[in-house]
């Protein structure tokens, strides 16, 4: 079993007691956490995705106690008196235990929104007359905003994703040649080498594959003059705590570009992204952050070649609160991070992203990915 250090435990209690005031504030009796961040921002344990149960349930009286199979009890971080740890055998029933644990006069409950249906419609059969809400409801909003560790994690992440980035781009990975597949290989081991523990994905669009954002990299080989979207990230962890999150988009070209409009798309393409990146600041409204980069793009009429939100919250998980996107009017704070990504595609000729994650500081905006901006070109 291994040991939180003193300053994890210490976030844990304060994320803990944060909890349970906006449960007392929304009137939610207990909390269900399943599978989700949710778990491991507030235990330090990642539940296996297995069909036996793991629920940490919590009280807003003050009980909580982590049910888990107890197979599985070995891998919890010990936490001293952070919470109980009810390990369940194969005979027992692991729903009857959590909802005795929540109790009879639990009338409104939160759930994890990524709990299995079954295990839901079994609690929703074993405490009936219960009013059930998306545990995001208590949450979202107190997670979006990282404390001191958390960022700590976030910049260390960026940091490794950064060296991977700056690799690329001095032409250490070898792109002509190569299928899309092998180069999202390659940055995975990179990624993993600068430290993360696990990476959670490598994509690789090049030519008219790169007007795909989510493109699944393949068999496709880069030739002389493509345009190549790299977009990767994973999960690193410091001592004494769960992973956080990388993200990053650089696009390159294999020496210069084969269509004449690269170039000038590029340039819009990275003044929007500082614009959006200069528009964050505490107070500010997230969905002013997206007008910031479209309003760019738009002017230089290209706005219906941008498809998708200009960036999403990033911390345990790939995508979190707060995302900054159009109609999205909370104030942003101190300790949220974000990506700021606009990207410009042009179906069946080529794509281009330019990603950073950032932070809102006191004053104004940290960037956490600092590798080269401009438009670089990969000698063939």
């Amino acid at each position: 079993m291994s040991w939180l250090s003193p300053t994890a435990l210490e976030s844990r209690r304060w994320r803990l007691a944060r909890v349970r005031d906006r449960m007392i504030a929304l009137g939610v009796d207990s909390l269900l956490l399943s599978l989700g961040a949710d778990l491991p921002w507030l235990t330090g344990y990642v539940a296996m995705p297995l069909e036996r149960l793991t629920v940490f349930v919590l009280r807003r009286d003050g009980e909580a106690v982590l049910v888990v199979p107890e197979l599985e009890a070995p891998r919890v971080p010990a936490a001293g008196d952070l919470f109980e740890l009810r390990p369940w055998g194969e005979l027992e029933d692991p729903v009857s235990i959590a909802s005795s644990i929540a109790g009879s006069c639990s009338a409104c409950v939160g759930i994890s929104d990524r709990a299995w249906s079954t295990f839901l419609l079994s609690f929703q059969d074993a405490m009936p007359g219960t009013r059930w809400v998306p545990a995001s409801r208590v949450t979202a909003r107190l997670r979006a905003v990282k404390d001191q560790s958390e960022l700590e994690c976030l910049r260390a992440a960026c940091r490794a994703a950064d060296h991977v980035a700056g690799e690329l781009q001095a032409g250490q990975l070898r792109l002509l040649g190569r299928t899309e597949a092998q180069l999202s290989e390659e940055i995975s081991a990179r990624l993993v080498a600068e430290g993360h523990e696990r990476v959670n994905f490598a994509i690789v669009g090049s030519g008219p594959n790169g007007a795909s954002p989510h493109h699944q990299p393949g068999g496709r080989r880069m030739e002389r003059g493509d345009v190549v979207v790299c977009d990767f990230g994973g999960s690193l962890a410091l001592e004494g705590d769960v992973g956080y999150c990388s993200d990053i988009t650089r696009t390159v070209s294999i020496g210069e570009p084969a269509d004449p409009e690269v170039a000038r798309c590029y340039e819009v393409l990275r003044l929007a992204q500082q614009s959006g990146v200069e528009a964050v600041a505490p107070g500010v409204i997230a969905q002013h952050v997206d007008d910031a980069a479209r309003g760019v793009i738009d002017a230089a009429g290209l706005g219906s070649r941008f498809v998708h939100r200009t960036g999403h919250g990033i911390g345990i998980e790939e995508h979190e609160d707060p995302y900054i996107v159009k109609g999205n009017e909370i104030a942003l704070e101190p300790g949220h991070c974000f990506s700021v990504e606009p990207g410009v595609y042009f179906p069946g000729r080529f794509g281009m992203r330019l990603e950073d994650i950032v932070a809102v500081t006191d004053t104004g905006v940290e960037r956490l990915n600092t590798a080269d901006h401009s438009m670089v070109f990969v000698e063939p």
